[in-house]
């Protein structure tokens, strides 16, 4: 008597085309014995099985997803009961329909199986530095246009070989249709340059491993740019670097061959090596074990990265650790091609001839608390969706183009968002031109045609100039509104929640033209309420204050104590002429904007603490200074003063810099002073916080804005919170800098539409 035959159709929602999710569900049907087919639909792909006999078609469900490629990600899988149509065998069918998003994969790092050929001499690919499959490599800096083919991603020139052509058609194979397939017959190959003049080398690979040895920088290609390498055990090669790259004190990353090699230089905890170790492969800010002269100069991290290249593979094969940084000067791109003045950042080029076609930054990221905390987000992450609420759903097509500083675009189509790579400051004309080059990329991957395009509230941003400059419908959302709905659309908040949202940063504009930077938000989808703020204190200089904490330290000073300045030891390093002249400006009130501004108080403190000079090389550098030394616990925080009379309430530290002046008369050192400032830090938060539920009923808390990249303020606000029965929302996936700014603007522009 014949065996009923059982089919079903699992449908499988997610990252699931182009990452070799077909051929994995090919292998995996094959493996337990069904028939039947699995094709790419919309969004997804569909799978009909098909089997005799008593089939446990949940085995398949449980390794369809703990099974599954590295490069996919499952939003939603259904199944259903379906009609046997007598398949003879299991297949690879054509898509059908026309996908409503299609999703790209990020770059991703090598994978063990690559790496284990280019070791071993018996493979083909023994040490060729373009080894791949459909489970690792390049993708998004590859790709030109959709459909994801070969033809359509800089692949294109280089044909394939026999071989590699076998390969990619054997549905058994994992480079079974893996778009940058190569080998050393067919692929993409090495030339070693002098940076100004001489012969060029072909490999040139073992030559440059000596170069780096010797002390000299060289520019090596990766996935979205060049780096510059020099070894940094060497101080002058270092040094040579900084001098080249006009880098003076801003951190250097370094990579390094395995976790081995990083233990030698960095405490690694279990989130740390999870990340480390991640197919995203991000540098991560470790804590500094041993240092290393140049490298990252008065911080107590350090930040590493492992391989995620086939080339990094082989370099750091023989180097063991190298510092790797992007190649390019301050305000500038990361350079994606040898044309795009690389001559005098270094000595020698090691480059290929696979174009980039999308430049991207390495990501970096921290842990705190056992979670990731994005400082950059790029490579390995970029475009990766981010799915909105359903009753946000709209059919309309946006553009959000973010901020100026830290910049990133988002684009929405079809109930998802993609967010493009770290940009950098758009005040630039090369960034800009970067920014132009990245909206019209995306629009075009993703085939999107906004009918709105969302910017800053700030009139004088290029990208608000350039909203106005498109023709279509505007709408204009304010910088640290669109930080808190950021955070809320990363979470999945349901539309007409309220939450806190505490916004810390350096700089956005209000929407009463106002710099405001230490905020209290009461925050929907729709509609926000600024419910507190720090005490406004001028900003002597405007801009310049970014980078001078002295002046910042002079403002809340003359705020604490009135006309008398105390004599201080900090600023004796300041000209005597510049400290009158910075409080007569104040004074009269030229050029000192009032600014509620949470960097610049940081900035300040830094500074009086010891930890800080009166001028800096970057904005955040005084507060990162003043975090190196705050990892200890204070026992009890500065006082504060909490003035909840007017609207907004109003958050005073006029009482901690009059106790932080005593303490630093007395002696005291950053070391003391800084945990101290971030625990008062924490409890203004909760003190508002506590204060916002009596008064509204709020039990969500959002802290964002680049302030909360800092890790002791982060724990510190986080727990206090929690213990006071807050549930506390942080981005996860994305930066709480000025990056997820576009990504906010979209959320709301969403809910005009949509509620």
């Amino acid at each position: 008597m014949p065996r009923a035959i059982k089919a079903v159709e699992v449908t499988a929602f997610g990252v699931v085309q182009g990452v070799g999710f077909r051929p994995f569900v090919y292998r995996l049907a094959e493996r337990f014995g069904y028939r039947g087919w699995v094709r790419n639909i919309g969004r997804g792909v569909e799978i009909h099985l098909e089997s005799e006999g008593p089939a446990d078609f949940g085995r398949f469900l449980t390794a369809l997803e703990s099974e599954k490629p590295p490069l996919a990600r499952l939003e939603k899988t259904s199944v259903r009961q379906a009609r046997v149509l007598g398949c003879r065998r299991f297949e690879i069918r054509k898509t059908t329909g026309g996908p409503s998003f299609v999703f790209i994969s990020p770059d991703i790092a090598t994978c063990a199986n690559c790496r284990r050929e280019i070791k071993s001499p018996s493979e083909r690919r023994f040490r060729y530095p373009f080894t791949n499959c459909t489970d690792c490599g390049p993708r998004y800096t590859i790709v030109r246009s959709l459909p994801y083919d070969r033809d359509n991603t800089t692949m294109a020139r280089f044909v394939m070989c026999a071989d590699c052509r076998r390969e990619y058609g054997d549905p058994r194979d994992r480079r079974y249709h893996a778009q940058p397939i190569a080998c050393p017959v067919c692929g993409p190959s090495l030339t070693l340059k002098p940076a100004r003049a001489g012969k060029p080398s072909p490999g040139g690979l073992e030559e440059a491993v000596e170069l780096i040895r010797r002390g000299k920088i060289v520019a090596v290609k990766g996935l979205g740019g060049f780096h510059l390498v020099c070894d940094p055990r060497n101080p002058a090669a270092v040094r040579k670097l900084r001098l080249l790259k006009e880098r003076k004190t801003k951190p250097l990353a370094l990579m390094a061959r395995d976790l081995g090699v990083i233990r030698e230089f960095a405490v690694i905890g279990h989130a740390e090596r999870r990340e480390l170790l991640s197919p995203n492969r991000p540098i991560v800010l470790l804590q500094k074990k041993r240092d290393l002269p140049g490298v990252a100069p008065h911080l107590d991290e350090i930040g590493f990265m492992l391989p995620y290249t086939p080339l990094h593979h082989l370099l750091l094969e023989r180097l063991g650790l190298i510092a790797a940084t992007s190649s390019n000067r301050k305000d500038a791109p990361i350079a994606k091609d040898e044309g795009e003045g690389l001559s005098p950042l270094c000595d020698f080029v090691l480059t290929h001839n696979r174009p980039i076609e999308t430049r991207a930054d390495d990501s970096v990221l921290r842990v705190v608390d056992g979670r990731p905390l994005f400082l950059r987000r790029a490579r390995g992450y970029v475009p990766q969706p981010q799915r909105v609420p359903r009753e946000l759903e709209a059919g309309t097509q946006i553009l959000a183009l973010g901020g100026e500083l830290k910049d990133t675009v988002s684009v929405y189509k079809n109930g998802y968002v993609v967010t493009s790579q770290f940009l950098g400051d758009l005040d630039e004309y090369r960034n800009f031109r970067y920014f132009e080059e990245t909206v019209a990329h995306l629009e075009r991957l993703f085939d999107v045609t906004p009918a709105i395009v969302v910017s800053d509230l700030h009139p004088g941003f290029r990208t608000t100039r350039y909203a106005r400059a498109s023709g279509l419908r505007h709408i204009t959302v304010q910088h640290h509104y669109a930080h808190v709905l950021a955070v809320l659309l990363e979470h999945g908040v349901p539309a007409g929640r309220d939450v806190l949202g505490v916004t810390f940063d350096g700089y956005g504009y209000g929407d009463d033209g106002g710099a405001w930077g230490g905020e209290f938000l009461l925050a929907n989808y729709l509609d926000f309420t600024r419910i507190a703020r720090f005490k406004p204190v001028p900003l002597p200089g405007g801009d310049a204050a970014a980078r001078e904490p002295g002046r910042m330290a002079l403002a809340f000073l003359r705020d604490a104590f009135g006309g008398h300045i105390p004599e201080l030891e900090p600023f004796r390093a300041m000209p005597r002429k510049k400290i009158r002249l910075i409080l007569e400006m104040m004074d009269k009130g030229i050029n000192s904007p009032p600014t509620s501004s949470c960097g610049r108080l940081f900035d300040a403190v830094s500074f009086l603490a010891g930890a800080a000079p009166p001028s800096v090389e970057f904005e955040a550098e005084a507060p990162m200074r003043l975090e190196a030394v705050s990892r200890r616990r204070a026992r009890a925080g500065y006082p504060f003063e909490l003035d909840l009379s007017g609207s907004p309430w109003e958050i005073s530290f006029a009482p901690a810099f009059r106790e932080i002046v005593s303490e630093v008369r007395g002696g005291a050192r950053a070391a003391r002073v800084g945990p101290r400032f971030h625990l008062a830090l924490a409890d203004a938060v909760t003190a508002v916080a506590v204060k916002a539920r009596d008064a509204y009923g709020i039990e969500i808390v959002a802290l964002v804005g680049g302030v909360f990249l800092n890790r002791t303020l982060v724990s510190l606000a986080r727990t206090s919170l929690q213990e006071k029965g807050f549930t506390v929302l942080m981005p996860e996936k994305y930066s709480p800098n000025d990056e997820s700014i576009s990504l906010g603007q979209v959320a709301h522009a969403l809910a005009r539409l949509s509620l």
